[in-house]
């Protein structure tokens, strides 16, 4: 009896490996890694280049390793505030960083930094968005594209307020309509991730030092159609996940089940230290085959 119970335990035990291999073979993969790169500013001041390397190579170095990159806007420092020749040098230093320093695929999104609406420049080529985007290489500055059973939708959030003085968060009719048939298109059980410059939905235009009875909300801190995008969402639930920049702040919110993530600057403050309680950082993404995700924000 004592050696029978003996065997006993010991099948007991031997059990225990192969459970413990089932277990391991069958936990889930991610299907794809991004890193979420915004709001980078880059210029040849405040040791800037050098920095920004650090971070391209902090990235690279991630395990496991990144596979795409997402540059949510503002590449260069400003191009309203510069004259042509100092913009030409901003463009040509981010692109030959980048050509050097870092391997992974990188898909642009363009900020409000990234665009020239200088008055004098009206009807020249230079004027609004198309420098940017032959710089890039974009024929238009919306476009989607699919990887890895995701579809990925980058959106033009920065346009001319209705007087023509200042920027504001939207998308205007034809690229909203477009959005919507883009949405429409896309197979409900393929989750989607869209990227925007100025956040869809931001709760960091809060944080102010002097409200005395209520908050102020400007429509270049957050997108004045949000209600309608959220609206389009709703109807569309395998949008996951909708990333931006340009505050500079790190935060999370969720809302009708789409995340909304507005991560930190790489430049932080504009290269001078941190923004309020950001630092200098990125986003890294871990995208799964059933819409599902995991992110972290890194400090490099």
């Amino acid at each position: 009896m004592q050696r029978r119970s003996v065997l006993k335990n010991i099948g007991g035990l031997l059990l225990v490996p192969s459970i413990t291999l089932a277990s391991t073979s069958t936990k889930k993969q991610p299907v794809l890694r991004v890193a979420h790169l915004t709001d980078i500013h880059l210029k040849n001041k405040f040791d800037a280049p050098a920095r920004f390397v650090k971070c391209l190579h902090h990235m690279q170095q991630q395990s496991p390793k990144v596979d795409l990159v997402l540059n949510g806007g503002d590449i260069v420092f400003d191009m309203n505030k510069e004259n042509i020749s100092t913009i030409n040098d901003q463009w040509q230093l981010s692109k030959s960083i980048m050509k050097a320093e870092c391997s992974i695929p990188v898909r642009y999104c363009l900020g409000n930094h990234d665009i020239w609406w200088n008055e004098d420049d009206k009807g020249q080529a230079i004027y609004g968005k198309k420098y940017a985007m032959d710089q890039l290489g974009l024929v238009k500055p919306y476009y989607s594209f699919v990887q890895n059973g995701w579809k990925f939708i980058i959106l033009d959030s920065v346009h001319l307020d209705i007087d023509n003085t200042w920027y504001i968060g939207k998308l205007g009719d034809e690229q909203f309509s477009w959005l919507e048939q883009e949405l429409k298109a896309t197979a409900p059980t393929m989750p989607v991730l869209v990227l925007t410059h100025i956040p869809v939905l931001t709760a960091t235009n809060l944080i102010e030092e002097n409200t005395v009875n209520k908050w102020v909300m400007l429509g270049g801190d957050m997108h004045t159609d949000n209600a309608k995008i959220i609206n389009l969402f709703y109807q569309h639930p395998n949008v996951k996940l909708c990333l931006s920049g340009h505050i500079h702040l790190r935060e999370k919110l969720i809302y009708n089940n789409v995340t909304y993530i507005c991560n930190g600057a790489v430049s932080g403050a504009w290269w001078e230290g941190n923004r309020r309680e950001t630092a200098p950082g990125y986003g890294v993404l871990d995208l799964y085959a059933d819409g599902s995700f995991t992110e972290e924000y890194i400090n490099y």
